[in-house]
């Protein structure tokens, strides 16, 4: 209680100068009372250059996202990952970000499509829109005259050739190279090099060489040539197989002539190829050190690598460790590296446990889909989710992701504009049900709200280089 003089003080100051507090009696209310106090916030956006992947589903506000812009400031690499079970909108994201990048002049876009319908690959559609003819590797129409890729092409350095020779080799065998195999394989390469002088070296040769070795390559080193014949046998059944196996006619010859590597958008469709064989982590192998040597330079363009299926690059240790190079590499030339799976526990569980962490480390944006609960819980352990967010990715429904942009964490709802639609959902007309259309039916009014983002992005995108696209 307060002294007697405090209060007559209190009455006089008051008296002469008008009241100067106010006095407030205490209240008591509980937390979820008391909340409703203070005003609706909305975590700052990722600023307003880039594309348009949507709106944040907590505050409406428009979701812009571009690693190029991102990188440096908020982003201290450009690379992403995006997760998700299948049918909740990771290929649909892609494709679209895709065709908003490609707006910019000062793109380009080279997409691994392992997925297909029909005989042709997911992106073939976009492909044909553009103008475009996809690098379409297939064993049975190579036979017939179709793409081939060289390893042994002279764009390829000569480091770069023998790199990619061990890679195809290691993962075919499972295990790497020893020193004897390893040696049998230089001597053979460059000795090709050195003598074919008149045509692009070919696989052939590589194999010829490693069954019939040049004596000095045997004393040189002070050995047998029998024992260098032994040594490079393994090696040579492996390269067989690009030659005269199940791989061949993709490989075995010149490259191409006509592959256009200044294309806006370059698709590889692997489509026609088991995605669960030997022969996919071979092709990925091959298709990454042939576009390191060939496609990637610094001429001041900001590239995009995007990987459907993805996980066969990052379960296998030899390709993985292929791919970090091309990470750390491409980093410095503008390369975002995009890698689209399934299930993260398909890589951090697998045969690459190391090399994915490595990958996943480097990508510093993610973006997850909808999950059954036990893997939003190991996803959210493994990338450091908050806890909030691995709570709700079970409940999310289609187009709709949590988005973790270097711990910028948002909600955020996919838009797909009217002319976007056909080129995105490829498969509609066979998988769309009646549910699917009186859906499409009640969704009328957020159709027209897409509409009108489809009209700001339209109006904003034109030629320009640096204005939100």
């Amino acid at each position: 209680m307060r002294d007697p003089l405090s209060v007559l003080t209190d009455a006089f100051t008051s008296f002469l100068f008008g009241k100067v507090e106010t006095t407030r009696l205490p209240v008591r209310t509980s937390t979820g009372q008391a909340q409703a106090v203070y005003l609706p916030t909305a975590a700052p956006g990722l600023g307003d250059s880039g594309v348009i992947i949507g709106r944040e589903v907590y505050s409406g506000k428009g979701y812009i996202y571009d690693p190029f812009q991102l990188y440096g400031q908020q982003l201290p690499a450009p690379h992403w990952l995006v997760l998700g079970e299948s049918g909740n909108g990771k290929s649909a994201l892609e494709k679209t970000y895709v065709l908003r990048q490609l707006r910019f002049r000062d793109r380009q876009v080279v997409v691994l499509d392992a997925q297909g319908e029909d005989g042709v690959g997911e992106w073939n559609l976009i492909a044909q829109e553009l103008g475009i003819t996809p690098i379409r590797l297939d064993p049975m129409a190579a036979l017939d005259m179709g793409i081939r890729l060289n390893p042994l092409d002279p764009a390829i350095t000569t480091t770069g050739q023998l790199a990619l020779l061990r890679t195809i080799i290691e993962v075919a065998l499972g295990h790497g190279l020893d020193e004897r195999s390893g040696f049998a394989l230089k001597v053979a390469h460059a000795y090709v090099n050195e003598t074919i002088v008149d045509r692009q070296p070919v696989l052939t040769d590589i194999v010829e060489q490693l069954r019939h070795p040049e004596p000095e390559s045997a004393e040189a080193m002070n050995v047998a040539i029998d024992d260098v014949r032994a040594w490079g046998l393994d090696v040579a059944l492996v390269l067989d197989r690009l030659v005269d196996g199940d791989l061949r006619g993709m490989f075995d010859g010149p490259t191409t002539v006509g592959i256009d590597l200044d294309a806006p958008l370059i698709v590889f469709d692997l489509s026609h190829i088991d995605r669960n064989s030997i022969a996919m982590p071979i092709l990925m192998a091959i298709v990454g050190v042939w576009l390191e040597h060939t496609w990637i330079r610094p001429d001041r363009k900001k590239r995009i690598f995007l990987v459907e299926e993805a996980w066969h690059i990052i379960n296998s240790p030899f390709v993985a460790q292929l791919f970090q190079r091309l990470l750390k590499f491409g980093r410095r030339l503008g390369l975002s590296f995009v890698a689209v799976v399934h299930h993260l526990s398909d890589v951090v569980d697998g045969a690459a446990a190391k090399e994915a962490a490595a990958i996943l480390k480097m990508a510093s944006t993610r973006t997850i889909y909808a999950q059954k609960a036990d893997e939003a819980r190991a996803t959210g352990r493994v990338l450091g989710l908050p806890r909030w967010a691995v709570e709700i990715i079970p409940t999310l429904t289609p187009g709709i992701a949590v988005w973790d942009v270097n711990g910028n964490v948002q909600v955020v709802k996919h838009l797909i504009t009217e002319t976007e639609r056909p080129l995105v959902f490829t498969d509609r007309a066979m998988t769309q049900s009646s549910a699917d259309l009186a859906d499409d039916a009640l969704h009328a009014a957020e159709l027209e709200a897409e509409e009108r983002a489809a009209a700001f992005v339209e109006h904003h995108l034109g030629d320009s280089e640096s204005t939100v696209a």
